[in-house]
């Protein structure tokens, strides 16, 4: 395992013309008849390194071969960016959104990256935010791939990055998600009537918040693990201020049946074929 930091260049393409044809007067009543042009999405430039024809596009997203892809596009069934496309040739960006009969796909290898994410790297995709989580993965995939769900910069531990939309699906299911094990550290102990309320639920302005499971770590009243099935961690914050404790420590420990073993602080692993199917089953 190892930790890299990447960027990604970015070709600028530019061109210039002009129409120096004369222009043409006509007499009253004597003007062409304008006819009504619906406008056409046209392919960019194909010198752009960015761009796949549509086609293979479909084809590697493994739908189908490359020549059916051709027959679906005609027929309509596939969409770019919302709408229907039936040129042969057009080409798309790999950020586009492209869907076939409804269904989103995606032409790039599918990939799942486990990392033990460390204190001051915001969890983010954005370039502007200084050191990011996607800097520490830079090098683990050539496919595009984003975090699951969010750890604080200042948290630490597990955090999932994939470009698999059904996994990414599944955690963000309001109804069932995936369970995440966090271990904190609070600056002070925590009360057994506080440590109840929490495990029973309660409401904060109105809105009911609660956690899979809780209870103290080693007996140790300050730390304790909590369990919840949010993708984020705003939850605990909510939790916990609103009974006056400060969060002194955010340790994400364990991820469904993933945990941090032989992942040092920093580093990444591709998960395995068995860890991918069994998060496929959950």
């Amino acid at each position: 395992m190892s930790r890299h930091k990447g960027g990604n260049d970015k070709g600028k393409s530019s061109g210039r013309g002009s129409d120096n044809a004369k222009s043409k007067t006509f007499a009253r009543g004597n003007a062409p008849i304008k006819k009504k042009v619906t406008p056409k999405a046209k392919p960019t430039s194909a010198t752009n390194s960015d761009l796949i024809r549509l086609n293979k596009y479909v084809a590697n997203s493994g739908m189908c071969s490359r020549r059916e892809a051709d027959q679906h596009i005609a027929m309509g069934l596939v969409t770019v960016n919302g709408k229907v496309v039936v040129e042969m040739g057009y080409k798309v960006k790999l950020e586009d959104e492209v869907r076939y009969d409804g269904a989103r796909i995606n032409p790039e290898k599918k990939a799942y990256v486990l990392l033990n994410k460390p204190k001051g790297f915001a969890t983010t995709t954005s370039e502007q935010k200084g050191r990011t989580v996607m800097d520490l993965v830079a090098n683990a995939s050539s496919s595009r791939i984003k975090p699951i769900g969010r750890l604080g910069r200042n948290s630490t531990g597990l955090l999932l990055f994939t470009n698999d939309e059904k996994i990414v699906a599944r955690f963000t299911n309001s109804n069932k998600g995936v369970e995440r094990l966090f271990h904190l550290e609070l600056d002070k102990n925590l009360k057994m009537e506080d440590l109840k309320k929490i495990r029973e639920g309660f409401k904060v302005e109105g809105k009911q918040v609660g956690v899979e499971e809780i209870d103290y770590v080693n007996n140790t009243k300050n730390e304790v693990g909590v369990k919840i099935k949010n993708t984020g961690n705003t939850i605990l914050h909510t939790i916990f201020e609103h009974l006056k404790y400060e969060l002194v420590r955010i340790d994400c420990v364990q991820i469904a049946h993933l945990t941090k073993k032989d992942i040092p602080r920093g580093n990444w692993k591709i998960l395995s074929e068995q860890e991918v199917n069994t998060l496929k089953m959950m």
